[in-house]
């Protein structure tokens, strides 16, 4: 087991008592807080030159979002392992967090024992959900994930559209190909995807997924 005092571990978030307030506990129980930021461009930076074994961030920071900063570390290989803390318990955030392969999520209501188990589970290469979430939910939002993977590269393009709003019309113009072309893509994803066929059934789907789908 490693020792607490050798897990360091940088902090993240644009509220200051909240920030300090997790400072407090981390160091209180014998973690190794070695930086703090109050925005994710701070955070990135410190996760970048620490190279901490451990990053809690908030999701909602200004100039880049906890989403942002793991997205852009893991771009330039960080092996920081990542916790998000958030008040948000919607399934589009659920979504980007697994899409991004994020080791926890936390929200912000939680107490530090599920903070500490979360740590605790992470180290040991778990992935951890707080225990508020319906673990439905979690597994609605896994599948979900799953049947985008099926999805052609084609398809992928046209769901990107679908979810910024565009008729089938405007993707044809945009991909210089026919609208029957699109309308099978379309069909072919609510297919893949187990949607019902009605009207606006994939506009809607893609919307509330386009920010994950956007990372497509």
């Amino acid at each position: 087991m490693i020792k607490k005092r050798n897990i360091s571990i940088v902090i993240a978030d644009d509220h200051p008592m909240i920030l300090k307030g997790l400072n407090d506990e981390l160091v209180a129980y014998n973690y190794n807080v070695v930086g703090q930021a109050v925005n994710g461009k701070q955070a990135l930076e410190l996760i970048l030159t620490k190279k901490p074994t451990l990053a809690l961030l908030d999701i909602d920071m200004p100039i880049l979002t906890g989403f942002e900063v793991i997205k852009k570390a893991k771009e330039k290989k960080s092996a920081t392992k990542f916790i998000v803390l958030s008040f948000h318990k919607e399934s589009d955030y659920i979504s980007q967090a697994k899409a991004l392969q994020i080791n926890g999520y936390l929200l912000k209501e939680d107490s530090f024992t599920e903070i500490e188990d979360c740590i605790q589970c992470v180290l040991n290469n778990g992935v951890y959900f707080s225990l508020a979430f319906e673990p439905a939910s979690l597994e609605s939002v896994s599948e979900d994930l799953k049947r985008i993977k099926h999805l052609t590269s084609s398809e992928k393009t046209v769901l990107k559209l679908v979810s910024q709003q565009m008729s089938s019309i405007l993707i044809a113009e945009t991909l210089f190909i026919s609208t029957r072309t699109v309308e099978k893509h379309r069909s072919n994803i609510i297919t893949k995807l187990e949607l019902e066929n009605t009207t606006n059934a994939l506009t809607n789907w893609a919307y509330i997924h386009r920010n994950v789908i956007k990372e497509l």
